[in-house]
């Protein structure tokens, strides 16, 4: 049912739990709990649970401007929209793969969807050293159906056009515009850089104008290349995990942009806790060891589960007589995967000294070996921007983050 709403306001515990019986999710009777649980950078994420027989919802609403940092960054309350809209339509092709919508309000900025707090967010996981047997399979299962079917290649052409306009998302693009290909790789005061580390940046980053070129090109291709809607930021934290089960979450960030952007990004985000686990794990290397393999191959398995599942649905679903075309299908899936090189240079090097870093490297107390892990990210980060055309197998992309261990 609609709520009539005039003046959108920020939820509290109290009126998440008005909305929550206004929608029919429970019965008037019913004795409900709501716990704001969000430790997002950008909205309120509230858990409102029956207290008899534990049946809980998610609502989450978009705050009009960034929590991370404050009143003084305002964000488009659009941005719920757009999350709502691509949840919907990602249900629609790996529904075991995405919490299920129940209601959206564009007025409030709100989504309301599956609870799944029975499960772990994918970064704490891995930073305890956890395994998940099906993460690589169902995250590149997850690529693949999401980025065909939204594409030219699986999509009718004249839908992907209508649909691409429905996922039109400046304020957030431009975010990553910022954080990700521009401030890390210039002296820009969103920067977080211990002092200690910034000669180090500043010879091995700002310094070097072929990384720049090879950057400059990376953010052209996120500008320009409206290939397929992507979820737009795709790292461990937008991840929920089980070893049986891995749903996706927080889409709003979603835009119609390059194939291996969310490939890249999910990349990274591996890359960075296997460097990370250095530390974490020094103590036990034995254990380390191990883990360490176990992401790469998680790596390895997500992009061939990707490569087969894409081939399989481009044979199976072609929107193009070229697809035919001998060669084309190679090409397509080379330039993915250079791309997503590309991209998770950028994702590892943003991590290390842009705005907002990952626990993964943040959670190390020790301020050297923090350092230490930054440095070898930084470094890899920048071979993988300025190598990735000359790294043309999951092999060889494994083997030079492995040298970096």
């Amino acid at each position: 049912m609609a709520i009539k709403q005039v003046v959108y306001e920020p939820l509290t515990t109290d009126t998440a739990r008005e909305l929550s019986k206004n929608l029919q999710l429970f019965n008037q009777n019913d004795q409900l709990s709501a716990v704001e649980i969000g430790d997002g950078n950008l909205n309120l994420v509230f858990r409102i649970q029956n207290v008899i027989n534990e049946k809980s919802y998610i609502i989450k609403q978009a705050l009009p401007y960034a929590k991370v940092v404050g009143t003084s960054w305002p964000l488009t309350l659009d941005r719920s929209r757009i999350e709502g809209e691509s949840l919907k339509r990602t249900y629609q092709l790996v529904p075991e793969l995405t919490p299920k919508v129940y209601y959206s309000d564009s007025t409030l900025a709100v989504t309301v969807m599956d609870d799944l707090s029975h499960l772990i967010i994918l970064r704490k996981g891995l930073i305890a050293g956890n395994q998940y047997p099906k993460l690589a399979k169902d995250i590149g299962i997850f690529l693949a159906h999401t980025l065909f079917f939204n594409s030219d290649f699986g999509l009718n052409q004249q839908d992907k056009k209508i649909q691409s306009s429905q996922f039109i998302n400046p304020e957030l693009c431009k975010i990553t515009e910022d954080l990700v290909f521009t401030d890390p790789f210039f002296d820009h005061d969103t920067n977080n850089i211990d002092d200690t580390l910034k000669l180090f940046v500043t010879e091995t980053i700002w310094a070097d104008p072929a990384l720049k070129l090879e950057v400059a090109k990376l953010k052209q291709a996120f500008l320009t290349k409206g290939e397929t809607l992507v979820h737009g930021d795709l790292h461990t934290g937008s991840i929920f995990v089980s070893e049986e089960e891995t749903i996706v979450i927080d889409p709003e960030f979603a835009y119609y942009g390059p194939f291996g952007f969310d490939v890249g990004a999910f990349i990274a985000n591996l890359i960075l806790n296997y460097l990370a686990q250095d530390v974490h794990l020094a103590v036990q290397p034995q254990k380390k060891a191990e883990f360490q393999r176990y992401l790469l191959d998680v790596i390895t398995e997500t992009w061939q589960v990707f490569e087969q599942e894409f081939t399989t649905l481009w044979q199976e679903h072609p929107q193009d007589a070229f697809m035919n075309v001998d060669g084309y299908l190679e090409q397509t899936l080379q330039t993915i995967f250079s791309d997503a090189i590309g991209f998770a240079g950028c994702k590892v090097i943003r991590r290390m000294i842009g705005l907002a870093g990952v626990e993964d490297v943040e959670s190390i107390t020790d301020v050297n070996l923090r350092n230490q892990v930054k440095k070898n990210a930084l470094t890899l980060g920048k071979k993988l921007i300025v190598q990735r055309n000359e790294l043309t197998s999951i092999q060889k992309l494994v083997k030079v983050v492995s040298d970096h261990a």
